[in-house]
């Protein structure tokens, strides 16, 4: 990783959250009661966002998942791919900027993480999704909490039409959704806990929507009623039959955790640096 040029990325995303800090704290602090979010546009030069777009890897170089969970493209080692990225991935890791955004959230204790644990690069093409769904809450050794989620959209002139926006659920899977739009060159920051449902909806372009992803953790839930689980998806309001399959799903995965606390076997999607 080019160290210096995550340091200069690092100094333009800390100016601009800095420049925006109480109307992002309004924003956060107006939703947090349900799953909290910003976003912010704009949040770096366009050169460099433009410059993550045109070096982002084809979906032929990353892992897809696809199953009635979802259908996209990630991919979590960095050094396979153009270095750019992970000095971009690693600015957004920047002590201050992890200081700031906790300030702003009213988080006391909070961690980027290095290994990049279930985040680093998603692609979604034409007919990718992601179903309604919690994330895991707790950290690949199950010490720390997932707290929040950093999606930093780069794929220049994705329109609504095109599909592959974050949608969140506050009140919950059954209900309707906040949509928000993946922009060229947005950041949105949204809670993790045990009621944060979100998904993306289906891509209906032939282009690519491309996101740059951390996770941040932190020694104490969001919320009091957290408690482990797994990652937990659910079909979309109207369709039952997914509802079923993946409610099950979910729960034959939360009783093999009980039994094995660590999962059976490490979850793949981790930066596994050289030593």
């Amino acid at each position: 990783m080019n160290v210096s040029v995550s340091d200069e990325i690092s100094e333009y995303i800390y100016a601009k959250i800095k420049s925006e800090q109480k109307a992002l704290t309004a924003a956060y602090n107006k939703t947090k009661s349900q799953i909290g979010f910003f976003y912010i546009d704009d949040i770096l030069p366009e050169a460099i966002a433009q410059k993550c777009y045109e070096v982002f890897p084809d979906p032929s170089e990353m892992r897809c998942l696809k199953s009635m969970r979802e259908y996209k493209h990630v991919s979590a080692q960095m050094d396979k791919h153009e270095p750019f990225l992970e000095a971009v991935i690693y600015a957004f890791q920047d002590r201050k900027i992890v200081t700031l955004i906790g300030a702003i959230c009213g988080i006391d204790s909070l961690y980027a993480d290095e290994s990049l644990y279930a985040g680093g690069l998603s692609l979604m093409a034409k007919d990718n999704f992601l179903h309604p769904h919690l994330d895991n809450s707790h950290d690949a050794e199950r010490e720390r909490w997932r707290v929040l989620n950093l999606l930093y959209y780069v794929t220049p002139d994705w329109k609504l039409e095109n599909g592959g926006h974050l949608e969140v659920w506050p009140d919950g899977p059954k209900q309707k959704p906040v949509l928000i739009e993946s922009k060229f060159n947005r950041l949105v920051i949204m809670a993790t806990h045990d009621t944060s449902w979100h998904s993306v909806n289906k891509v209906t372009d032939n282009g690519s929507r491309c996101c740059i992803s951390n996770y941040y953790f932190s020694d104490s839930p969001l919320k009091p009623t957290d408690k482990f689980h797994v990652t937990k998806f659910r079909g979309r309001p109207e369709d039952t039959f997914t509802n079923v399959v993946l409610n099950l799903d979910a729960s034959l995965r939360m009783l093999l955790r009980r039994i094995f606390k660590k999962g059976i076997r490490k979850n793949p999607h981790v930066y596994k640096k050289k030593s």
